[in-house]
């Protein structure tokens, strides 16, 4: 597995997991609330899950998984921007920045 295989199958993961989460969990809800972006929780988790499976369906038709991470890291860059906006700690904006550059780095590769 090279590295980006491995960053591919680590983004998928973390996606599907962040994505149930937002469907399925009342922390998710609670966050959602806080970022004053309740009415698009649902569709965050669902684009999540798609996109989780674009990755991976990326390992073998790469152009679909370089736009499913494109459409991540503009996600994130987004989620980033809401954080900034609410005042969040670096900590707290730490993730989404990681996985920005991350999903932005594997749509490149996968071009």
């Amino acid at each position: 597995m090279d590295l980006t295989q491995l960053a591919i199958v680590i983004s998928a993961l973390s996606f599907f997991i962040y994505g149930w989460c937002c469907l399925c969990t009342k922390k998710m809800v609670i966050e959602f609330e806080r970022y004053q972006l309740s009415h698009f929780r649902r569709l965050t988790g669902i684009l999540q899950l798609l996109a989780a499976t674009g990755l991976l369906v990326g390992l073998i038709i790469p152009w679909l998984g370089s736009i499913a991470a494109a459409g991540l890291s503009l996600q994130m860059a987004c989620g980033l921007g809401v954080r900034i906006k609410i005042r969040d700690t670096y900590l707290q904006c730490l993730p989404a920045l990681f996985y920005m550059l991350l999903c932005g780095w594997v749509a490149i590769q996968l071009l």
